[in-house]
């Protein structure tokens, strides 16, 4: 069975952007004869959207070079390296990576996006025989859970009271829904529990027994070992414009600077750890450990050519985002019609578990949880209180349908594996595998909860 899968997606699955562009054309293709719009209509809806994921593609570039930036500091290096040692097989290895990529992603997803596969391949470089695709689809495996832990954006909209909330559920929510309703509700965090179990022995049960796909670890030098770190010339012979770039002041005061600004917010402004506050946190850590700026610049240049796949692909995406959400002349869109027809056929018990059925689908053309909120909140809150369904579950059902399907949709992979300098196709079989695997605990918790 894993053997055909990773066959299977290695045959058919094509370049992520190759992808996002087949997923341009059937999204244009769908439209035009279940939205009634006209092939201007959705060419204007297309290109209208292109640019609305700028700041976020900023981000996410930003949280992959900050986020790589300091892992190649010396001292995170050498503590990387001593974890990565703690495993002594292959199965174990591929264990310890999808628990702590999993954990990480639960308490922030753009922390464990990036920190799950810079330890991955820590093991590869330590670790013979272990198979090099399955673990860093391990890594990736355990963003599955993001949507339900501690950074979920639909579970932390829903909580944020305000006009906003109210408009954005059509009237349907008129108080904030508490985190312990959704994020900390028991039946959540015993599917979160249950997920990163079953993914874990899942994907050591997966490592295969010979034949294991290996790298050299000298492939995978990150180029910015500490002997390549830029020297100070003799003090006689220093340049003031090189004495400034090899001061350690002038890394360590914005440093500073940030990590105060991160203490304000989050200590007393009761900010969130958010993508921004991440990021922020990674560029004022690897300013402090790699000790002077250009020691920084230098690692970050050669850090900021894994971004070139997020630069490319995320304006297609945004693309795709205006076309699933445009209203034409018929005033329909078809995010709308995907989610009437999960509420037809609907009842107070299969209501959630289409709701997250319906937001898987939708997850493959606009894999993003602000987008999903956009869609289906004005819809599904309304049509949940109709039925007599908990918000805290119509919440819970949307953002574990956004976060299951990502498994097989390369737009979210693509941060790590510009780390790991692999293709979607490398870990997409394995990942197959963990959707099924996955889906059925989320669909059969979702049952449960319902009752």
């Amino acid at each position: 069975m894993i053997k055909f899968c990773v066959r299977l997606v290695q045959r058919w699955l094509p370049e992520p952007f190759i992808f996002a562009i087949l997923l341009t054309l059937v999204a244009a293709v769908l439209a035009m004869p279940i939205c009634r719009q006209t092939p201007v209509e959705v060419l204007e809806h297309w290109g209208g959207g292109v640019w609305n994921l700028l700041a976020f593609a900023m981000q996410m570039a930003l949280v992959l070079v900050c986020g790589s930036t300091l892992a190649a500091a010396p001292s995170i290096k050498r503590g990387i390296a001593a974890l990565a040692r703690v495993p002594k097989t292959p199965p174990a290895a591929i264990a310890l990576v999808t628990v702590v990529s999993a954990i990480a992603c639960w308490l922030n997803w753009g922390f464990g996006l990036i920190v799950g596969v810079i330890f991955a391949k820590a093991i590869a470089r330590q670790m013979q025989g272990v198979d090099y695709r399955l673990l860093i689809a391990s890594a990736y495996s355990g963003f599955v859970v993001w949507h339900a832990g501690l950074s979920g954006s639909i579970p932390l909209t829903m909580a944020t009271p305000g006009e906003a909330l109210v408009t954005a559920t059509n009237g349907a929510l008129t108080a904030p829904v508490p985190v312990g309703q959704t994020i900390l509700d028991p039946h959540n965090l015993v599917m979160v529990l249950l997920v990163i179990v079953a993914i874990t022995v899942v994907n050591s049960l997966m490592h295969p027994k010979q034949d294991a796909v290996t790298v050299d670890p000298q492939a995978l030098a990150d180029g910015t070992d500490q002997s390549d770190q830029p020297n100070l010339p003799a003090q006689s012979d220093a340049t003031p414009a090189q004495r400034l770039e090899h001061s350690r002041v002038l890394a360590w005061l914005p440093a500073l600077l940030l990590l105060a600004y991160l203490v304000l917010r989050l200590g007393f402004g009761g900010g969130t750890l958010d993508l921004g506050a991440v990021i922020m946190l990674f560029l004022a850590l690897g300013l402090l450990l790699h000790g002077t700026p250009v020691a920084y610049v230098r690692a970050f240049g050669k850090a900021a050519t894994g971004a070139s796949g997020i630069i490319l692909q995320f304006p297609f995406y945004a693309g795709i985002m205006g076309i699933i959400t445009g209203v034409g002349a018929s005033g329909i869109c078809m995010g709308t019609v995907l989610a009437d027809a999960c509420i037809r056929i609907s009842n107070p018990t299969t209501y959630p578990l289409l709701t997250f059925l319906c937001a898987a689908v939708l997850n493959l053309f606009v894999p993003s949880g602000g987008g999903h909120w956009a869609i289906q909140a004005p819809i599904m809150f309304t049509a949940g209180a109709d039925l007599g369904v908990d918000p805290g579950l119509t919440g819970t059902a949307i953002a574990w349908g956004d976060a299951w399907t990502n498994l097989i949709q390369p737009f979210w992979a693509l941060p790590a594996l510009a780390i790991a300098r692999l293709s979607a196709k490398d870990i997409m079989g394995y990942c197959l595998i963990d959707l099924f695997v996955s889906g059925v605990i989320i669909c059969g918790g979702l049952l449960v909860w319902a009752l």
